[in-house]
């Protein structure tokens, strides 16, 4: 049921550093075209030039797949079918031809094929006004239930980060911030709260995941956008508010929310948001590839 490329496969065996990547980021469903190819070539190379393998996560014809081809990867681009973990079973069942992978569904991947950190841009969690809908992303159930080191810019800013927060102490997940006491809100390098830990280095991550006490909790590393490539604060929360409004007026909910909003910000800030958004992907993967490194650097 699961294909996992010979370049995986191969660095996999010889005890060299690879970094999960999701796809649904690089499919129509993250970034509108051109851009979301261009964010899988610089992620991709980011991750090559920090020395480790890059292994996109997807479904195709039907199996899930962990490495992709050239032509594999053109099909991913123009996804338009999203597949959290719960979803998994039933693309392969019904042989769905291209299912792009959300954090929970490319978490689960990587930890089945033996892949020990991911790269995302910003994770799900916690919706606001959860107490009426009861909306809480599948990104935070993943993560406590696989051993993987997810590397992200936090969680998407229209979310209730305080409540995500909360969640991930309650499930037991290590939360750290990279060289930053901020927990930061995607577009923007922090979002006024605090990450329990600081890191420094990448040889720090790696140990934390070593050393957690439930064997199958995974860690979040946080990684604030560069700060020449945030958004201004003021102008994303105008963004922001204006897209969640309109998300509410037209009775947009669950999965539908996140693409949704991202595509209203970006409107709102005059495309501003894109740029942003390939920046903290690029830097996310780079961090990410840091970290496998460290990993593989560790005694078995």
């Amino acid at each position: 049921m699961i294909v996992v490329s010979e370049a995986v496969r191969s660095a996999l065996a010889d005890g060299r550093p690879v970094v999960a990547m999701e796809s649904t980021i690089y499919s129509t469903l993250g970034l509108p075209v051109p851009h979301n190819a261009e964010a899988l070539r610089r992620c991709k190379a980011a991750v090559e030039k920090g020395g480790a393998v890059p292994a996109v996560t997807a479904v195709v014809d039907g199996t899930w797949r962990v490495g992709l081809t050239a032509d594999e990867e053109a099909r991913v681009l123009l996804g338009t079918r999203k597949v959290a973990e719960r979803d998994l079973a039933v693309a392969a069942a019904q042989s769905w031809d291209i299912g792009v992978t959300t954090v929970s569904a490319s978490v689960a991947l990587a930890a089945r094929a033996g892949i020990s950190v991911f790269a995302t841009g910003g994770i799900g969690g916690v919706h606001r006004g959860v107490e009426v809908s009861g909306d809480v992303s599948a990104d935070l159930d993943a993560l406590a239930h696989h051993p993987v080191v997810t590397v992200c810019a936090g969680a998407k800013s229209f979310l209730d980060l305080a409540r995500t927060l909360e969640h991930l102490e309650t499930a037991g997940v290590p939360v750290l911030g990279w060289r930053s006491p901020d927990f930061p809100a995607f577009y923007v390098r922090s979002s006024g709260l605090p990450v329990p830990h600081v890191v420094e280095t990448a040889a720090e991550v790696a140990a934390v995941l070593r050393h957690r006490s439930r064997p199958q909790t995974g860690v979040l590393l946080t990684v604030p956008i560069p700060e020449a490539d945030e958004l201004d604060r003021e102008r994303h929360d105008a963004a922001l508010s204006a897209a969640l409004q309109a998300a509410a007026t037209d009775g947009i909910t669950g999965a539908a929310v996140t693409p949704y909003v991202l595509e209203r910000v970006s409107r709102e800030t005059d495309g501003g948001s894109v740029p942003a958004n390939l920046a903290l992907a690029e830097n996310n993967a780079r961090v990410a590839a840091e970290v496998a490194v460290a990993l593989a650097a560790q005694p078995a």
